[in-house]
């Protein structure tokens, strides 16, 4: 089962629901759609078509390859794999999250809608989200926040890979919040997991 979700004038959302509420996102930009961390689904190819024409498949998470071949391969476009800094082509910019043997992540950012999309470094969903944040970062990265990676940006929009986005005013103020209270909010993060068990 699948519902969208983050709907705006240059984009929307899918989330392929399950526990981990795997969210995908197609942005139109440059006169192109792209297709961030995609998950099939029925209805998604339509609603593509509809925004525009495809530019290109974008992998943000080394190991969200999820469906970003087939859809690379249906719809005839590129498929960048973790791409960083700006690539050709590409009306964004990659931010580097984690570099590492196990993990490898950019979040995209989108300076013209001041658009953050991650994939796994922020959420809205437990795990990511302690009991009364609305965004949270990933329990991995709580010790050690990658604000010096992402602090610079101050986003009118994050979309997550796991749950819906935050928009408008709330997204900079909780943006800014995940950061900055990340690792002495890891106790309320692991009481909320607990609890859920």
């Amino acid at each position: 089962m699948t519902r969208f979700c983050d709907e705006t004038d240059w984009g929307f959302g899918w989330i392929a629901v399950g526990r981990m509420k795997r969210t995908s996102h197609a942005l139109l930009a440059g006169g192109r759609v792209w297709i961030v961390d995609p998950v099939d689904a029925d209805g998604v190819d339509e609603r593509i078509r509809a925004l525009g024409e495809p530019g290109g498949v974008i992998q943000l998470l080394d190991r969200h390859s999820r469906d970003c071949a087939a859809f690379a391969a249906r719809f005839g476009v590129p498929h960048h794999f973790v791409p960083l800094g700006r690539a050709a082509g590409i009306p964004f910019e990659f931010l580097l999250v984690r570099k590492g043997r196990l993990w490898k992540e950019t979040a995209l950012w989108w300076d013209e809608q001041r658009v953050l999309c991650v994939a796994d470094a922020l959420g809205t969903i437990p795990p990511f989200a302690a009991r009364g944040e609305g965004l949270g970062l990933h329990p991995l990265l709580r010790l050690i926040p990658p604000r010096k990676r992402l602090g610079g940006v101050r986003p009118r929009h994050v979309l997550c890979g796991h749950g819906v986005g935050v928009h408008g005013d709330e997204a900079e103020a909780g943006f800014t919040e995940a950061l900055s209270t990340a690792r002495r909010r890891i106790p309320r993060l692991l009481a909320g997991l607990v609890s859920r068990s």
